[in-house]
This record gives structure tokens, sequence and C-alpha cells, in this order.
């Protein structure tokens, strides 16, 4: 099943053939610059605007929303039309409003960390499905802009690159967002992150490192036994040559894990020559890894730690942890099976 947003503007001239041409014009416009489904576009005429949504029914049925952080932050968990599920979490800021949006069902990296690792992999999302959410989130927004969006959701966004790219090259031709508020959060796909450097995009690249040597990151995040950390750097190495654009790496603090002075120097010295930024996460909790996160001293003292080698690092501002939907805690229902939704009333 196609969504609109699949949909170049010659697709959708095609389909109103027997309509005056500037209702092409005037759909394009409702869709792509504000954001509207078809029922809301009243600048056409209402049997058009049903015989669109028959045609082009929402990819997206919402199952389930809550909120934290007094409405500031909310979680939507939708259902697609095969039954699988994923989650979008939409977050106000005072000078900002970012959507956290999906690109799998489930994911297949198996971070032992992450809810969504957990869960196990269902199936790619296609462009419209991930557009979706992004529209969704700017209704939801309004009257405030939707500003910036990451894929920081369930999946791996490199691991189903060609609908991330295309996603991000339809927000910025026509949404008109500026490829610098789209961020492309990985676990460390190699090779997609050279292919995603020679786009021309000037986005925003997070790397989820967590560990600065193979031995410890080959636990955390399996994918590094097949791009272990010195393929993984060359990677970066090249995405900094060809983009010019600044780096950051992810590192979820856990106790006893990565969270040592040892650990800290590992991480200065890999970061250090690529100039990266380090956003460092105290570690929020999932049922199937027990560990627990670093104590706040212990997050303060590692970030000034970095700062004293020479590693420009940030502590991120934990959001919408009480409705799991603080980064590593999204997952939820895939092909009919409960893996795991936390839901708690608004």
């Amino acid at each position: 099943m196609s969504s609109v947003y699949e949909l170049e503007t010659a697709d959708l001239a095609a389909h109103l053939a027997d309509q005056p041409r500037y209702r092409v014009e005037q759909l394009w416009r409702g869709l792509w610059d504000e954001g509207l489904p078809f029922t809301d576009i009243t600048t056409v005429p209402k049997a058009l605007r049903q015989r669109l949504t028959e045609a082009f029914p929402p990819s997206l049925e919402v199952a389930n929303e809550v909120a934290s952080d007094l409405g500031a932050t909310r979680k939507w968990v939708f259902r697609l039309h095969d039954g699988a599920t994923i989650e979008t979490v939409l977050m106000n800021y005072a000078d900002r409003v970012t959507v956290c949006v999906s690109s799998q069902a489930g994911c297949a990296m198996g971070c032992t960390f992450c809810a969504t690792g957990q869960a196990g992999f269902s199936r790619q999302l296609s462009v419209g499905e991930v557009i979706e959410q992004v529209m969704f989130a700017a209704r939801a927004a309004a009257p405030r802009r939707l500003s910036n969006v990451v894929f920081m959701g369930m999946g791996e966004p490199l691991a189903n690159y060609p609908v991330t790219v295309g996603v991000i090259k339809r927000l910025h031709e026509y949404r008109a967002m500026s490829a610098r508020h789209l961020t492309v959060s990985t676990v460390g796909v190699a090779p997609a992150i050279e292919r995603l450097a020679s786009e021309g995009l000037p986005l925003t690249l997070a790397v989820s490192l967590h560990a600065a040597n193979n031995d410890t990151r080959n636990e955390l995040v399996p994918l590094n036994r097949r791009y272990p950390l010195e393929r993984l750097y060359e990677a970066c190495e090249k995405w900094l040559a060809t983009t010019s654009r600044r780096l950051s790496f992810e590192w979820a603090l856990i106790d006893g894990v990565n969270d040592s002075d040892v650990a800290m120097r590992e991480l200065a010295e890999y970061a250090g020559d690529l100039h990266a930024h380090v956003n460092l996460i105290p570690l929020n909790p999932t049922p199937g890894y027990l560990v627990k996160g670093s104590r706040s001293e212990r997050v303060h003292e590692f970030r000034l730690g970095l700062e004293d080698l020479g590693i420009n690092a940030t502590v991120r501002n934990t959001r919408g942890r009480s409705i799991d939907a603080a980064c590593g805690q999204l997952a939820a229902v895939t092909n009919g099976h409960k893996t795991r939704v936390t839901l708690r009333s608004r």
C-alpha cells in the first residue's frame, strides 16, 4: 500500500488528470508545506479529498499516546498496515521542536542495552511511513513549527539506506527543511557512512560509539565484530574529509562498563583526531539489560575529564524516561507479538 508521500508531483498530477491543473499545486502545498492529511486540505472540493483519501489511506494508525515533562515530550505508538508497530517521539524545547522518527519496525543490530535491539527486527519502513511520522508530529507541534528531525527512533537508519536518504532529500527539497537540522544516528555501518558522505547533504551524523576498545564494544554493539573500531574510524575520516561536517559520538554511560578513567582516555584518544563532539547519555533502564547507568556524580566527572583531555563533551538532557521514550527505550509490538509496551495514562 503506497503512501501519498511516495509520489512526485508528476505522479500526483497523473492521479488528477480529470482536475484543473492548479489542483496539483493546491494539494502539494497542503501535503508538504502544511503537512495536512487530505481531509484537512479545504482548498479543494470535499469529493476530491474523499477520493484521494480512499486511494492513499494514511500509513499510520495511532495505537496509543503518552506524554511527560508537563506535555513537552509526547510519544505515539503507531500501528502499520500489516500490524507491525513503531514509536515516534516529539520533544518541545525552548529553542526548537524535534521529532525522533523510526526507520525500521524493530532493529536487527542487537545492541544489548537497547530495548529495540532486544525486541528484534520485523521489517524495513517505507519512505511514506517515515515521512508520515514527521508530518503527524508537525501537526501535533502546531502552532510551533517543527524544526528538527532526528533518525534516532526504532531501527538502524543506515541499514535502510535508500529510504533514509529518500526521506532526507524529500524533507530538504519539498518541506524546505535545512539538512543541517536533520540528524542520522548509526551504530557504525561503515560502508554506509562513506556512501552517505558522498550524497552531498550537509546533515549531522551521530555515531553510537559507547566503547572505544573492541572487546567492550563487541559486547555492547555486536555490529562491531563486522565493522570494528579501526574500520569505523576510516569511515569517520572519510565523512570529515568529504563533508567538513562535525561528527558526534553518542556514549551511554554504564556503571562499571564504560565509565572508568581508562574508558575515558580511550574515548578521548579515539575522538581527538576526528575532532568529534561527545554526547554523554546516562543509561536509561530497560527490562532486558539490568546493569545500571552511571551515577550523576560520575557522569559529571566523566564530562570534566574529557574536557581536560581536550574533548568537547556535553551531557544529554534525558527526556521522556517515565514514558519509555528516552534513548534506548523504544520498543513496541511487531507483527502482532508483544515485545514490550509500557504505556501510562497522560
